[in-house]
Formats: C-alpha cells, structure tokens, sequence
C-alpha cells in the first residue's frame, strides 16, 4: 500500500498559560494508506510543525518532510524505517524536521501494524509485553507543604512512584531545595520511588547539582532528571562522575539519535528518557532502547500529553522486562483528557500495559477535537501550501 493522506490538527486549550505543561495544546497526525487510518501526535509547537511539513523547498538538502511521505511505499517496517530516513536526508537544514517527522512516524507505525491486526510492539519485534509501573509526574508545588500534601494524594490514588519537576526547584537556595525533597519523601512514604526533575535550571553549570547531590541524599531519589540542558555533556558527566550514587536521567530534549548517544556516552546518565512525539517517532525511539539495552542503563518513555502519545512511547519498550518504570502523567489538561476514546490506566496491581489492540490501540475522538481545533491556512505567493481538512 501507499501512503495516500497525511493531515495535521492543531488543537489548543482556549487560554495558554506560562505553566510548563505541554497538554495544554496538541497537534495530532492522521495518516491514511490501503483504506487504514493511522494516528500520531508531535511534542513540539504545532504551527511551525506544520510549516515543516509543506514549506516551499529551499534547496536540496531543506526539503519539507511531505517530499519524503507523500505516496510511498508502505507494506512493512522498513519502509517506515526508509521514510524516516530520507525525511532527514532532505530536511537536513530545515531544522523543524524531526519534530514534524514525529508524529508523522508515530501514525505510520499504528496504521501499518492496524493494516497487519497487531500491536505496534509486535511489529517492532517484540512478542510480548511486559507491565510497567507508572510514577505519577507532576509540576513541582510551589511549598513544600503543597508538595507534601500532593505527594499523599499520589499514594492514595495506588501510585508508588512520583516525580515532581521544574517549578521553584533549584530557582532559590539549597535549604528550599532540601524542603521540598524532604517534603517529597514524606508524603510519598519511605517504600515509594521519589524522581525529581531539575527541569534544565542549571543550564551548563554543574556546581549547583554538585552542592545538592550530598545534601539530597537522606531522601533517597531514584534519578535527579535533567538538571542541564542536554547538550551540556561536560556538566553532565562532571556531576556523574563525582556522585555515581546519584543516578542522572535525560533525553527528553534529545531530537535525534546522536543526541541520545552522547547523553549515554559522554554525559553518563543512568536513565535515558525518549519522547517519541520528539525524538523523530517509535523508530527512532526503538533504536534509543536498543542503545540502552546494549548499554547496560535503563531506558524510560517521557510523556506529558495524551493516551496517544503514553501509548506510542511504550510501544519502544514494551518488550524488555528489565526497563520497569513509565512515566505517567496525572495532572492533563481537559484537552489531552478528552483527546482519545482509549484510555491506558493502571490495573488491579498498579501496573500499566501498553494496548494489546492493533496499532497503538488508540481511538482520537473526533468531537472532542472538533472542540479544540484551531484551523490552520498556509498560503505563499497566493498559492495555498496547507489548510486543516475535514477532521471526518
């Protein structure tokens, strides 16, 4: 079969706000080949995504990433595989690539596995899934009494692991740093599994995450998650090396495979963190668990958006036993609440299990984006490059 429609829907909360939470607008992929319909969704800035998707090409090597998807080939993984790598080949100075190619990669996995009536990590290669224990993530409260008092409701809810990030940490002392871990750990209980989030406060400077890995230990973190931005290897490995007992984690703002690597490689981080919807979709995210398998560290989704997108960055790991944390956002927007008909919950036990359903086993609901859309109309030198079609 042959890909035959790509179509991109910007949907949005009515009022964005400066809060660090990504559900609060989404721009979901819809691919259509062979009478299938596959569905993706792109972490990243939804009109400039869309942008990359038809811009006018500049030249050879800044292509838009329809000059790649459009009408091919699409019978078997390495196709997709194929696709993805000519988008990059050709959008290689069109710099908003690989976080349109996301999503698009994502909806063609799930219309290609949903054209064969498997799961998408069937047709990765993996012949079973294996339960996952989800950490509730969260924003940081803003004291460390809130934060105590939200640590309690996680537990209450079943959960046993949490990860609080960004907010007020590592913006004022070392001592509201040290509160609010404490506080972290009180309400979560001594058997539940604390991550923090630094959230990138320290840019490239490692001696504010050198002064705290001392002081942080009697709260007993599992991973202190990117306290650096991620290209700055130095300060992550100056930070590894000093305090191997504190375990780092990043990866989420890796957009491509070298990225990951060199996190993994030179940054020394335990915990590699893929987000699908950015690091150019299940392929590349496939090949980043492949890289921590042989690496002997643990590879984690990151997800903060809908049931689409959890479930598209389980379907990379949802083979390997040993990778046993998820992360599981709990406080969405009613955007990202409403967006599927399918949601993905934790069982009697606790635990979450990627669909057994074909492809990502994710139903949109189409009224519900209907609610949310924001109709987008492209137009260069009088000549119309995009415009949101039917959702139906």
């Amino acid at each position: 079969m042959r890909v035959e429609a790509v179509d991109f829907f910007y949907l949005a909360m009515p009022e964005i706000t400066d809060e660090v939470d990504g559900s609060q607008d989404a721009l979901l992929v819809r691919v259509r080949a062979g009478g299938f319909e596959g569905w993706g969704e792109c972490e990243a800035a939804p009109l400039p995504c869309i942008a990359a998707w038809c811009c006018p090409v500049s030249h050879g090597v800044c292509k838009p990433v329809k000059f790649s998807v459009e009408g091919a080939t699409l019978n078997d993984p390495d196709d997709i595989r194929r696709i993805n790598a000519e988008v990059r080949r050709l959008g290689l100075d069109l710099l908003q690539t690989d976080h349109t190619l996301s999503g698009v990669d994502v909806a063609l996995w799930d219309v290609l596995a949903r054209s064969k009536g498997v799961p998408v990590y069937e047709l990765l290669g993996d012949g079973k899934s294996y339960p996952k224990t989800p950490y509730a993530s969260v924003l940081l409260q803003d004291t460390p009494q809130a934060t105590y008092e939200k640590a309690k409701e996680i537990r209450r809810k079943g959960f046993r692991a949490a990860k609080f990030g960004w907010g007020p940490w590592g913006a004022k002392t070392l001592q509201d740093d040290i509160e609010q871990a404490k506080a972290a750990r009180e309400g979560l209980g001594e058997d539940g599994i604390l991550l923090i989030d630094a959230g990138t406060i320290w840019r490239d400077d490692p001696a504010p995450a050198l002064e705290r890995a001392e002081a942080l230990r009697p709260y007993r973190l599992t991973w202190l998650e990117e306290p650096f931005r991620s290209e700055a290897l130095d300060a992550y490995r100056t930070v590894a090396e000093a305090h191997p007992e504190l375990s780092l984690a990043g990866g989420e703002g890796a957009n491509n495979y070298y990225m990951a690597h060199d996190l993994v490689a030179r940054g020394g981080v335990k915990y590699l963190q893929i987000d699908a919807g950015r690091i150019g979709g299940i392929t590349t995210a496939y090949e980043c668990r492949l890289l921590a398998e042989r690496a002997g560290i643990t590879y984690v989704n990151h997800t903060f958006t809908s049931a689409l997108a959890l479930s598209a960055s389980l379907q990379a790991f949802a083979g390997v036993e040993r990778f046993q944390i998820a992360e599981y956002p709990t406080d969405l927007k009613p955007l990202a609440q409403e967006l599927s008909k399918d949601k993905i919950l934790p069982d009697a036990e606790g635990y979450i299990h990627a669909p057994n359903a074909p492809g990502l086993g994710i139903t949109p609901d189409l009224q519900a984006m209907k609610k949310y859309l924001l109709p987008v109309r492209i137009e260069v030198g009088g000549k119309v490059l995009y415009e949101t079609p039917e959702i139906e």
